[in-house]
């Protein structure tokens, strides 16, 4: 249950983070780059506290056993750390990052943030599937099916007036 709320609380801090940003990108005031270096920065020292926090054992009562956080993660195989570093530092941290907000300063947030937070969990979890051995059920294709869908709905255009 604590994974739910956690995945909950992402979800709502997403959506606050990312209609602030619209905000600010609408307002012609800071640009998308821009925007992505604040919001980096900001957020790293707030990152190393939850980290901190959560190698003490503190989270242990919100359902983050201190245990997840290795103290040799520093030795970890050279294999982990690439995929740490190009997967989730560059393509989902950067990369992914620097494609969503210049997609926000483009277009419309009722667009770009479905489109971006239905493919990821789309492909990853045909990719968990075929990758990472994790079961495929006929439950998760008709959920697939519903997002995408869903998706389609909210972001195609029906014309003059939409």
């Amino acid at each position: 249950m604590a994974s739910v709320i956690w995945a909950v609380l992402a979800g709502l801090f997403w959506a606050v983070g990312e209609l602030c940003a619209k905000s600010v990108l609408k307002s012609g005031q800071v640009g998308p780059v821009t925007a992505i270096a604040i919001r980096t920065s900001v957020a790293l020292p707030v990152i190393w506290a939850v980290w901190f926090a959560a190698t003490r054992g503190w989270l242990e009562p919100f359902g983050v056993a201190a245990a997840r956080e290795p103290a040799d993660w520093h030795q970890a195989s050279a294999g982990v750390w690439w995929k740490l570093v190009l997967g989730a530092g560059i393509a989902a941290g950067a990369l992914g990052l620097a494609c969503f907000y210049l997609g926000l300063s483009a277009g419309e947030v009722t667009r770009v943030k479905p489109i971006a937070f239905a493919l990821a969990p789309t492909l990853a979890v045909v990719g968990a599937v075929l990758f990472l051995g994790e079961e495929f059920s006929v439950k998760k294709a008709v959920g697939l099916v519903l997002v995408v869908g869903g998706v389609i709905l909210l972001t195609t255009r029906n014309g003059p007036g939409h």
